[in-house]
């Protein structure tokens, strides 16, 4: 489980990220809705301890990131929004590369980067060199390396951004599996037929805040509107109101 309690960032008098609140629970796809620049990403940078709050806290299965933050990245597992493939080595190499950065021995590497390939089908691409990779297959590489130690959270920013049609829905299935066993999914995305598809929570960043949270159904009543569409609609147009 992932718990985010007031968090903020600022960059000089840029507010990226004013106050942010949520949890993301286990057996659960939590997504991140909002428009690009809302704080999304800070917001994840700061939860995988890339970047450290002025203020606020992060706890990532009851482990406070900042005061143990290398506990709390064994916990996590993250797909950032830099791919950041080593080029000149294969997917294996990636995996196994990653593998033996979290001390694992090579025999549960190769146990586990094999239930990887099968389930993000990538057979034909494991043994290739990631250069010239399409976006697809750079990503089910990313992923498959920051799952190879097994973390019980998995956080995903914006794990279908470039991918065809068919990698979109093979992401899907990948996603709902992780959730299925019992794991905490946190990824963000502005692209509402994502969250609509895959989250059994939302919550909605604009200007750095949380404007919103719920399931679809809850946020659809919270706005009263009739599809999701229009309730994030509304929910960004009320904050901006408020901003103003």
């Amino acid at each position: 489980m992932i718990e985010v309690l007031d968090l903020h960032k600022a960059f000089g008098k840029v507010k990226a990220v004013d106050g942010v609140s949520f949890r993301a629970n286990d057996g659960q796809i939590t997504g991140l809705l909002g428009p690009n620049g809302a704080g999304k990403t800070t917001s994840l940078r700061m939860l995988y301890t890339l970047l450290r709050p002025d203020r606020g806290q992060v706890l990532v299965d009851g482990v406070d990131a900042a005061k143990d933050p290398e506990a709390v990245r064994r916990r996590l597992g993250v797909l950032p929004d830099s791919r950041g493939l080593y080029k000149r080595l294969s997917s294996r190499e990636n995996i196994r590369y990653f593998g033996r950065l979290h001390g694992i021995d090579d025999a549960t590497i190769a146990a586990r980067t094999q239930s990887l390939v099968d389930a993000l089908d990538m057979g034909d691409i494991i043994d290739r060199r990631t250069e010239g990779f399409s976006q697809g297959q750079r990503v089910k590489t990313a992923i498959a390396r920051a799952l190879v130690h097994d973390p019980r959270n998995v956080i995903l920013d914006e794990p279908t951004n470039g991918l065809d049609v068919m990698a979109t829905r093979a992401m899907r299935r990948f996603l709902h599996q992780l959730r299925d066993e019992g794991r905490c999914v946190l990824f963000s995305s502005h692209i509402m037929q994502e969250v609509a598809a895959l989250c059994d929570r939302i919550v909605i960043i604009a200007h750095g805040r949380v404007v919103a949270e719920g399931t679809a159904d809850e946020l659809r009543a919270q706005t009263g509107e009739t599809n999701l569409e229009d309730a994030f609609v509304k929910a960004i147009g009320t904050e901006e109101g408020l901003m103003a």
